[in-house]
């Protein structure tokens, strides 16, 4: 099953490469051909040329074969280069469309299959493994059937000459192969364990390239030195015992092949000496024995790329196995737009994680279009689990309720119309290794620099750009680590403000920033919002308290609903957490500012 499998995925990905390929076979044939055809000018010359009289003018022109040799090694040349040439287009053809797809594909997986894998595990796939792909199918199935018509050429040359030698060499074949299958299994276990071992390695790496500033931070340094040791002699552990089992393979094979080669020169020189082969048939008869060892021999390097190629195919195959989300909609009566209104309802809504751990617990509360809607929780409490139901980020499953926008459910609304209709500011926003303009346009690219600059201003981020050098076009840096924490978020919220999605959602989004920005940013969205449905995330109790209405959640269950006045009243959860935050000089300055 598994190479039927393979089968399909080499096809999938030959397409715009087959006819360089067999361009690249058929100049590989040639070129086997023009070799073959060395030995038996070699043998022309020794018995016709040099041993008789029957080519006077080739006996006293030696240079003349000089000449046919030249020529036959200078047009061998030519189609190994062509062979080269047009294997490196079907190579890079191949890989590109191989890491097209897969790139593709993992944009499309659910954020629960993201949880399950390591980025670095991911990155090892797309890269590393795609090249040993490459390698094999390209580089090492071109060179089988090289093997073949070599050895089928070869071998059809020596029994035209001496069938009894023939059939000696013959007899080793056998054993070089099975010696060969013995090695490609031994090796496919080695090749899997160090190859897992060097996508956690490259995870480590990953993790320690992105969270420099934690490491630094906190002094972590030695602990990630020594942590990156321990993979990394691991990692190299496991090279040194398949380097090992190589070398074992090696040796034993060059002992094969050795005594293969003194056992044909051995007969051979008898034959020759008993008159039952022409010395320049035991030249010729020797130089294609010497030609089919190293084929024959490179049988266990192909075996090993092979099993190498295989644990690739299978970890590429992963990610392409894997299933997508639903683009379409998880039910037949998907519709192809949104809703006319954007009130937002959940229904009986229980959401549980992959470990098994329930975070919402029957939740039933509605948003009418144009309010603003707040949350307030501890962590863990599902805050932030609620919009990214939401955003189809997490599916509910049939029995764990509903969540419905305009009265239709949002499984019923392919993604790519929900989330363009939803706008996400997160708490830790991502930002790209590109300029500020290029990352607050990633929601709206055809967008001018001035309707940029609107959104910027709304975000109170402006005027920090203005003041780099560079303006809109300063690079941020990798995840914006050139930018501080409230910057980024600002940034983000520019990014989102400009895609004026009808829904907008701002989870803990304000926590980096001053409380005197925060109050600025939220006086200037009440200007841009307008009819636009507000959900606010949020751990500070000025940024809830005008919301039109405010759920509290404890351990994934509503504790209280209602506006900040009512639930003041209630003297609950939120009157607890309202008297912990606010001093004297914060409620001063809410009643003189109010709040969003």
């Amino acid at each position: 099953m598994k190479k039927h499998r393979r089968l399909q995925l080499i096809s999938r990905f030959f397409v715009g490469a087959r006819g360089a390929f067999a361009a690249a076979v058929a100049a590989s044939f040639i070129t086997t051909i023009l070799n073959a055809l060395t030995p038996q000018i070699f043998r022309f010359t020794i018995d016709s040329v040099l041993g008789s009289d029957g080519y006077p003018y080739l006996s006293e022109h030696l240079w003349v074969m000089g000449l046919v040799l030249a020529g036959v090694a200078l047009l061998s040349a030519l189609a190994m280069f062509i062979c080269r040439y047009y294997t490196a287009i079907a190579g890079e053809n191949f890989a590109r469309n191989m890491r097209d797809t897969l790139f593709i594909h993992v944009q499309k997986l659910p954020m629960k299959w993201h949880d399950k894998n390591q980025t670095g595990d991911i990155i090892q796939r797309c890269t590393s493994d795609v090249e040993v792909i490459r390698n094999f199918v390209v580089t090492q199935l071109l060179e089988v059937f090289r093997t073949v018509f070599l050895v089928a050429v070869s071998f059809g040359m020596m029994v035209s000459m001496n069938r009894k030698l023939s059939m000696v060499v013959l007899l080793f074949v056998p054993l070089v192969v099975a010696y060969s299958a013995i090695f490609y299994q031994l090796i496919a276990r080695r090749f899997t364990d160090a190859d897992e071992a060097e996508g956690e390695l490259s995870t480590v790496v990953q993790e320690n390239a992105t969270g420099v500033r934690v490491v630094r931070a906190f002094g972590q340094e030695k602990h990630e030195m020594d942590r990156f040791q321990e993979k990394n002699n691991a990692f190299a552990k496991l090279w040194i015992r398949l380097g090992t089992l190589s070398g074992l393979y090696w040796g034993v094979g060059d002992l094969i092949t050795g005594l293969q080669v003194i056992t044909v020169i051995v007969l051979g020189a008898v034959e020759a000496v008993h008159g039952n082969i022409s010395v320049g048939e035991f030249v010729a008869f020797a130089s294609y024995n010497t030609t089919l060892v190293w084929p024959i021999r490179g049988l266990g390097r192909i075996l090993s790329d092979m099993s190498k190629a295989g644990v690739s195919f299978d970890r590429v195959d992963y990610i392409l196995g894997s299933e997508e989300e639903a683009y379409a909609g998880k039910t037949e009566k998907a519709e192809k737009t949104m809703p006319e209104s954007f009130d937002i309802e959940f229904r009986h809504v229980n959401f549980r994680y992959e470990d098994g751990k329930q975070v919402l617990s029957d939740l039933n509360f509605h948003i009418p279009q144009g309010t603003t809607f707040g949350i307030l929780g501890g962590t863990g409490s599902g805050k932030s689990t609620i919009v990214q139901l939401l955003d189809r980020l997490y599916e509910l499953d049939g029995q764990d309720g509903s969540v419905t926008i305009g009265g239709r459910d949002i499984r019923e609304i392919p993604l790519e119309q929900l989330r363009r209709n939803i706008g996400m500011v997160l708490q830790e926003p991502f930002l790209y290794s590109r300029t500020i303009r290029e990352n607050i346009a990633a929601s709206k690219p055809e967008a001018t620099l001035e309707e940029i600059r609107e959104a910027a201003r709304i975000a109170c981020v402006d005027d920090a750009i203005m003041s780099f050098p560079d303006g809109y076009d300063t690079l941020v840096g990798e995840r914006g680590v050139t930018l501080s924490g409230g910057q980024r978020q600002r940034v983000a919220i520019a990014r989102m403000l400009l895609q004026k999605a009808p829904i907008m959602v701002f989870d803990d989004s304000l926590s980096a920033v001053d409380s005197e920005t925060d109050h600025r940013i939220r006086q200037a969205l009440k200007v841009c919002m307008k009819d636009a449905t507000v959900i606010l995330i949020s751990h500070r109790i000025n940024t809830l308290m005008s919301a039109s209405q405010i759920l509290v959640l404890n351990q994934g269950r509503i504790a209280e609903t209602g506006n900040h006045q009512e639930l003041m009243e209630k003297n609950g959860i939120y009157r607890r957490i309202y008297d912990i935050q606010m001093s004297h000089d914060d409620r001063r300055e809410v009643n003189s500012h109010g709040s969003l």
